[in-house]
């Protein structure tokens, strides 16, 4: 079936392959060469990184407890037309009509609230033994992980992480009642 020159095709065809492989990644390493300047082929080039996105994310890994702002400083120049734009995230499960519960309690008067109280609407999880009233401190701490703060809620969102577009929610939700 197959005679020595159909076999010597084959070998020939892979091995032109592999040169041009081999070619291809001189060629690449020699146009795309980054390491210190003057540097020779010797340097272990998996520790340097090429480019770099910026992302706005900060490198410190430090403790971020310590730069935090305090929230009642957050929420005394919080700003209630900035909040209105956050509620985009609480919209498809509550409403802020008084009285109308979504898949969620209304939240109408929720700064100062009392927790639970909401006719019509069943609770779950530990909320109601967690806090006894919905203060700024409550929100902000419930709307950071409401999970890790109520366990065993129903509410599925995974929390807002910005402390100032919490305030701002917050200080728009309080502002709704008058």
């Amino acid at each position: 079936m197959f005679d020595t020159m159909t076999m010597t095709k084959i070998v020939g065809g892979v091995c032109g392959m592999f040169l041009v492989f081999l070619l291809g990644k001189w060629a690449a390493e020699t146009i795309y060469h980054v390491g210190p300047a003057g540097g020779g082929h010797g340097e272990d080039h998996a520790a340097l990184q090429a480019y770099t996105i910026d992302t706005g994310a900060s490198d410190s890994h430090g403790d971020e407890e310590e730069d935090a702002v305090p929230f009642a400083d957050l929420y005394a120049v919080a700003d209630a037309g900035k909040g209105e734009g956050e509620f985009k995230a609480c919209r498809s499960c509550h409403k802020i009509e008084d009285g109308k519960n979504g898949t969620g309690p209304h939240l109408f008067g929720i700064v100062g609230r009392a927790v639970g109280v909401v006719d019509g609407f069943n609770y779950s999880g530990n909320l109601v033994k967690v806090v006894q009233s919905w203060g700024p401190e409550e929100l902000d701490a419930f709307l950071e992980n409401p999970k890790g703060y109520a366990p065993g809620t129903k509410m599925s969102f995974k929390g807002m992480k910005d402390p100032e577009d919490r305030a701002n929610l917050i200080k728009w939700l309080d502002s709704l009642d008058g």
